[in-house]
């Protein structure tokens, strides 16, 4: 990853992108996998290169904010440690 996330790494590393209009201030997790079968697995995911492409579903706003977070669920709750 050297120019920034594209698809595929954003989706393999469990990230998840949400979309939030300046506008009529809704906010919209984006569905990954269907942007990346869309624009393609390697094509750029960074905020400069899908905001111009984008607008907001309910006013049609195309002032949009982008916040990109990982995946923070806890892992691995259930699994037994050896030792005492």
């Amino acid at each position: 990853m050297s120019d920034g996330w594209t698809f595929r790494e954003l989706i393999e590393a469990g990230m998840s992108v949400t979309g939030g209009c300046l506008d009529c201030h809704r906010h919209q997790k984006l569905d990954l996998p269907a942007v990346r079968d869309r624009f393609g697995a390697d094509a750029p995911a960074m905020e400069w290169d899908l905001r111009p492409r984008m607008k907001c579903a309910v006013c049609g706003g195309k002032r949009i904010t982008l916040t990109y977070s990982p995946d923070t669920s806890p892992k691995d709750l259930n699994r037994k440690t050896s030792g005492p």
